[in-house]
């Protein structure tokens, strides 16, 4: 039974976070709240006959990290991965992770939730393929999901930012679409077609995320507190309690590094080590200072890229949740002279903008054809490769069979010539060298030098 007409739910798989969103038949769009949040954390602890998954995760990661995958969706190249003393497929981590999704659209649905299956979507990075995509695909079958559609992420954010928050984009303006999530960055130059929008570039850095962020902030704290033995033991932990306090010291650091997006002041405690510290916003932008100008120069590369469509974007807009920190805003103005538009919740963007009416998907790869994968670009821009057989899209319908007469005629007078030009070479040289090349046909002069008996041949003067 196919879904049902009007509802849609849109899952965008997350390298920290998942996100759900609802889509009903009057149009209204709900978040689903999973142990009541819109956040799902993606990670997945491997107990000895089950997955643990979210917050659960989370807690469970404290007792034996070792067992703990925090980010699924970096693996999605690999094919299994060694948990504790486990080793589970990458499609299963994922399929556990939707599978909560949902256990709670069901929830939601209530009684009626075999009858109104919805319309799913899952968000991707425009530069996943086949493979990539073959992967999610297979989980969401595993999962309960169904068959599913993809949705590209940088799509589903300028639907978002058309649809939902109002901003005008004219058919032919292009809109630079800055994500930086916890594990990559991807920047992407979104144009507003006839028929919806289309990718036309897209650059990133697969090193470069909200993940990396942490790690420069955790070394500007342990420049603060000292290179103690208890430092050392939480930043190269070497057994389960020392894994279990950097664990806990990660997640007090990301805590605050979104705590000074807000405040100008945040505290770390680090039991291990027994010392609190204190940090400032300026600290924070010091420290994550030269990865955040990195993904900026990125992007005013990708926009200079352009040419002239860069005189017609429609904005910059800001989506993951590190676009929060002050300071990206601020460098990307200096850079491209425009201010960015960040809103309050940048995590739900891509999901929401994924159930937009009209926005255009693709269906899942088939398992058995090859599909060529696009990698993803270290730095600078690299435009997407064109749909096939644009030009006939660029031609008014009437015009179609004369263009077709005319390649047909230049077709034929090319042969021609070509035929044309051979024979002609023949005759030349039949009658320069006198070698009977042609038929003799009586009316082909003997070649001058022939009367005096020079051989082209024997290069000598023959006897007359």
């Amino acid at each position: 039974m196919g879904p049902a007409p009007g509802i849609a739910l849109g899952v965008d798989f997350g390298t920290s976070n998942t996100v759900a969103v609802a889509r009903t038949p009057d149009g209204r769009v709900r978040t689903l709240l999973i142990d009541g949040s819109p956040l799902l954390p993606s990670a997945v602890y491997a107990e000895p006959d089950t997955l643990r998954v979210g917050r659960d995760a989370v807690l469970s990661a404290r007792l034996d990290p070792a067992r703990f995958e925090p980010h699924p969706k970096r693996r999605v190249d690999d094919v299994s991965v060694l948990l504790g003393d486990r080793t589970v497929a990458v499609v299963d981590l994922i399929a556990a992770v939707l599978a909560r999704v949902a256990e709670e659209w069901r929830r939601v649905a209530g009684p009626d939730a075999a009858a109104a299956r919805p319309d799913v979507t899952l968000t991707c990075p425009a530069t996943w393929a086949g493979p990539r995509r073959g992967v999610l695909a297979e989980a969401a079958e595993a999962a309960g999901l169904g068959p599913v559609r993809f949705v590209a992420e940088p799509v589903a954010a300028a639907a978002y930012f058309v649809h939902v928050l109002g901003h005008t984009m004219p058919i032919g303006s292009v809109l630079v679409v800055h994500d930086m999530g916890a594990g990559t960055f991807d920047v992407s130059a979104v144009a507003r077609t006839a028929t919806g929008f289309e990718v036309v570039a897209v650059a990133g850095r697969d090193d470069l995320g909200g993940v990396d962020l942490d790690a420069a902030l955790v070394e500007h704290l342990g420049r603060i507190v000292g290179a103690g033995a208890a430092w050392h033991a939480i930043t190269g932990p070497a057994t389960v309690e020392d894994r279990r306090w950097r664990r806990l010291l990660w997640d007090d650091v990301r805590a605050a590094k979104e705590r000074l997006s807000r405040a100008v002041t945040a505290e770390i405690l680090v039991p291990a080590a027994g010392i609190e510290a204190h940090l400032t916003r300026a600290e924070l932008e010091s420290a994550v200072g030269p990865a955040l100008a990195e993904s900026v120069a990125v992007t005013a590369s990708l926009v200079a890229g352009l040419g002239p469509a860069r005189n017609r974007l429609a904005g910059v807009f800001l989506v993951g949740g590190s676009s929060r920190i002050p300071l990206l805003s601020t460098l990307l103005f200096r850079a491209l002279g425009r201010a960015p538009v960040a809103i309050e919740q940048p995590e739900l963007v891509v999901a929401e903008g994924s159930v937009v009416p009209g926005v255009p998907s693709e269906p899942a790869p088939a398992a058995s054809l090859p599909t060529e994968v696009i990698p993803a670009v270290a730095a600078g821009h690299v435009p997407l490769p064109s749909r096939p057989r644009r030009w006939a899209r660029l031609l008014p319908a009437a015009l179609m069979p004369l263009a077709a007469a005319s390649v047909t005629v230049l077709v034929a007078v090319a042969a021609l010539a070509v035929l044309g030009l051979g024979l002609g070479g023949l005759v030349v040289w039949s009658v320069l060298t006198g070698q009977g090349i042609l038929p003799d046909w009586g009316f082909l002069p003997d070649a001058p030098w022939a009367r005096i008996g020079v051989s082209l041949g024997a290069g000598r003067l023959a006897p007359s």
